[in-house]
């Protein structure tokens, strides 16, 4: 399997050889928008280099996320309070919104268990 910074290897490697964009889409090693993306960024840059992305970094690692989703399937029960205390505990500082945000991340979504009837009447302490 070629790895995306190879893709991108090959295609500025084509297109230093002489090669021009319909060329390059025509080897079908990628999408005709990509390479051209992929060509137009080493003209502007001068580089094969990704950018860094923008935004807030994460308060929390993959592995991290890994350790929060076990300690939720241990106990369904756990409110996202919950789950951020014991997540402190192992490290990671951060907010109940942010359990939630990462669980849903995983597919793992709150659920409260259904009131059922009772199957038989309870028995009361005291005189019938």
């Amino acid at each position: 399997m070629v790895t995306r910074k190879e893709t991108r290897a090959a295609i500025i490697a084509l297109h230093k050889n002489g090669f021009t964009g319909k060329d390059i889409v025509a080897t079908k090693i990628a999408p005709k928008s990509t390479i051209y993306r992929f060509i137009k960024n080493f003209k502007e840059r001068g580089s094969i280099l990704v950018k860094k992305a923008s935004g807030r970094p994460r308060k929390s690692s993959k592995r991290q996320d890994r350790l929060l989703k076990r300690i939720q399937l241990r106990d369904r029960s756990a409110t996202s309070a919950e789950l951020a205390q014991e997540w402190q505990q192992a490290g990671v500082s951060a907010s109940a919104r942010t359990v939630r945000r990462r669980l849903l991340e995983d597919d793992l979504v709150s659920r409260r268990a259904a009131k059922k009837p009772l199957l038989s009447k309870k028995k009361t302490s005291g005189t019938d």
